[in-house]
């Protein structure tokens, strides 16, 4: 059986030069690889008492769904500003060039809830840890943090001190 690692896709020179972009499609387009995704993020939360999976759009959504599916708990979107009906609690971070801000149902998060973050990739961390602001800031407690991908190269983990963080596979460059 292949490792997860062996079924991304690894495209040199993009979206510039000297940039490895790391392709998740790969592993979602192999049954095996895509089972195995969701196994080890399943397996990061063993052990781990929690009330919900939290993920971002849109590849959150991807592994985040089928990992609360298999543990059983509830699911929370979290979406791009403007994108959710009822009311909500937003929070903007910084992008390579501007910003962009999420936001959350502020119901779906109540006080003293434990939450798990999902999602396919951490780079510079700062999606997440707006994420991460937003449930606290609605009075959840995140108990940890999981990806399938991390560029350790951008330094995300530097923004999450604290939490509790474990990535199925770490590229040590960008």
């Amino acid at each position: 059986m292949k490792k997860l690692e062996d079924y991304v896709i690894s495209i040199p020179d993009f979206p510039q030069e000297g940039i490895i972009f790391r392709d998740v499609t790969g592993i979602l387009r192999e049954a095996d690889g895509l089972q195995q995704s969701i196994d080890q993020l399943a397996g990061m939360l063993d052990g781990i008492e929690f009330d919900a999976v939290v993920g971002p759009e849109s590849r959150g959504f991807i592994f985040g769904v089928p990992v609360a599916y298999k543990l059983k708990k509830a699911f929370i979107p979290i979406r791009k500003k403007g994108k959710l009906p009822r009311e909500t609690v937003s929070r903007e971070y910084a992008l390579e060039y501007g910003t962009a801000a999420i936001e959350i149902h502020k119901e779906d998060i109540k006080p003293g809830m434990k939450v798990a973050i999902v999602d396919d990739l951490i780079a510079t961390g700062g999606t997440t840890e707006a994420m991460v602001k937003l449930i606290e800031e609605l009075g959840g407690e995140v108990v940890k943090i999981c990806f399938v991908m991390e560029l350790a190269g951008l330094k995300g983990r530097e923004l999450l001190k604290g939490y509790d963080v474990e990535s199925a596979i770490i590229y040590e460059g960008k």
